[in-house]
């Protein structure tokens, strides 16, 4: 009797291991994800505008990173609500300010860092979180971020399949252009917005789903001499929907995920996008880390002072041994 449902994984073309730069964007899921990467030391870059949860938004994201685009005066507003500070639409309150100057500053080197990172990225994972998108009233404009301005400011709706179809392609576009060997695997976010009521929750997650399914079917379609790099989808959706179809899996909201679940995913991940030489040096590197993290009683004992040589030497023998991993 089988009283379990398993997800198929997806047969990957390429593998990643510690030489491998990773980008990712979208929702806060992403953010997750990608920590449990960095965490292992892998070269990880997350969210460098914050997190974005709609494929509109995401594109507009992408574009200015391809384009390199230099943000200004025009960019950026001011609250003069609440706390004053400086805001962009288009990015995360971690990159607002007191000042004008300092918040294009924040701007200005996000796009650079992220442009630098993405001209070298191996992999890139996009993870889309609902098909709802904020418009501006005045200009029409996608909005990132709402930054707890007035909600008459804004018109918010679900977009269409075509619409969503047409960011992701544009942002599959923008990343080529950077980047024409940057594999892209899409995934949907497993969290449930149910501020919209669960059916269009779900109407959303398939909106994503459906829009994805056509770009990559458009992919595959490609001849093969004009296919640049691989597009895949990874299951994360379809993981916790029915594999993981339990609310232990999830927070105490029952909303957000445990990070048993978290952890699931990302050992899913692993398995599907690292060979088993890879497997064996993350082990190493775990070992290693939690030996670095063992709390310390006496700073100035000389067992603690054995201990960090030891650390020391371990460390420089990791980094000879496993190609591409940093220590630092």
């Amino acid at each position: 009797m089988n009283l379990f449902t398993k997800v198929d994984l997806p047969a990957a073309d390429f593998k990643i291991d510690y030489t491998s730069h990773l980008a990712f964007f979208g929702s806060c899921f992403a953010d997750n994800i990608s920590a449990l990467f960095k965490e292992r030391k892998f070269k990880v870059l997350a969210n460098p505008f914050g997190t974005v949860y709609n494929p509109v938004s995401l594109e507009s994201q992408i574009k200015a990173i391809a384009d390199g685009k230099a943000f200004g005066e025009e960019d950026v507003f001011q609250d003069t609500r609440c706390d004053r500070l400086w805001h962009c639409w288009n990015a995360h309150s971690s990159l607002s300010s007191t000042t004008k100057e300092e918040c294009i500053k924040k701007l200005n080197t996000a796009t650079e860092l992220a442009r630098d990172f993405l001209q070298k990225a191996d992999v890139v994972f996009i993870t889309l979180g609902t098909a709802f998108v904020y418009y501006l009233n005045e200009s029409g404009k996608v909005v990132s971020n709402c930054h707890r301005q007035d909600p008459k400011l804004f018109t918010r709706r679900m977009i269409s399949v075509e619409e969503a179809t047409k960011a992701i392609h544009e942002t599959v576009v923008h990343i080529r252009q950077l980047n024409q060997n940057a594999h892209i695997i899409f995934t949907v976010s497993p969290l449930r917005h149910l501020s919209d009521g669960a059916h269009n929750n779900t109407l959303s997650k398939a909106t994503l789903q459906l829009a994805i399914d056509k770009v990559s079917h458009g992919h595959r379609e490609e001849p093969e001499a004009t296919k640049q790099s691989i597009i895949e989808y990874f299951p994360s959706y379809e993981i916790v929907m029915d594999e993981l179809r339990d609310y232990r899996f999830y927070n105490s909201d029952m909303v957000h995920l445990s990070e048993t679940a978290e952890e699931y995913i990302f050992e899913q991940m692993v398995e599907t996008y690292c060979n088993a030489s890879t497997h064996e040096n993350m082990a190493k590197v775990e070992r290693f880390l939690k030996m670095e993290n063992h709390r310390i009683q006496d700073a100035n004992s000389l067992a603690t002072q054995e201990l960090k040589e030891k650390i020391k030497a371990q460390a420089t023998e990791l980094e000879k041994q496993i190609s591409g991993l940093n220590l630092k």
